[in-house]
């Protein structure tokens, strides 16, 4: 064999000798019996696929389009943003409120800096609806004004079985009482 030949193999079998295994490197944690379930609510939270997420499937290809647009245009308008989300269900949540308020942190709805998002939830088999506000936009857009725009604007659509309608003014009313 020629002399780098032999190098090649000495320092290839060096190399292999000086890694450790994977094994020696683990640790062994202790069993523990608390239990979060926090944990378990956030995991059962979609990944979000835009500013419409219409996994209940109750908007038309023309009508997630018309609304997204709006969306987009406020968001780059005024830098607020928010977000729609149809769900089948909120299980393992019991308050579509909490669920709400969840995903829009876990999607990081809204600029961090002034906590400015808004995020729209309908569970549609579940008849419920939530809208989760941060910090920055619960200042103008109170819990109350929220709950006004669900019962007038709404609600009223969604019960003549007009999803889209429903959403669409109810997010014009949130854009206008945003100002």
């Amino acid at each position: 064999m020629k002399i780098g030949t032999k190098i090649l193999i000495l320092f290839l079998t060096l190399n292999f000798l000086s890694c450790k295994g994977i094994a020696q490197e683990t640790e062994t944690k202790k069993p523990t019996t608390e239990i979060d379930f926090s944990d378990k609510e956030k995991s059962s939270i979609p990944k979000p696929i835009g500013i419409i997420n219409d996994y209940g499937q109750i908007f038309t290809e023309s009508e997630r389009t018309e609304l997204s647009k709006i969306l987009y245009d406020y968001d780059i308008e005024t830098t607020r943003q928010i977000v729609v989300v149809t769900i089948d269900s909120i299980k393992p949540y019991n308050d579509i409120q909490k669920y709400a308020t969840d995903l829009g942190q876990t999607w990081g709805v809204g600029t961090a800096e002034k906590n400015n998002g808004l995020t729209i939830v309908v569970c549609n088999p579940c008849r419920q609806i939530g809208i989760a506000t941060g910090t920055g936009t619960e200042l103008i857009l109170t819990d109350e004004i929220c709950k006004k725009v669900i019962e007038e604007k709404i609600i009223p659509e969604f019960k003549n079985g007009e999803f889209y309608s429903g959403i669409k003014k109810g997010v014009i009313e949130l854009i206008e009482k945003w100002k």
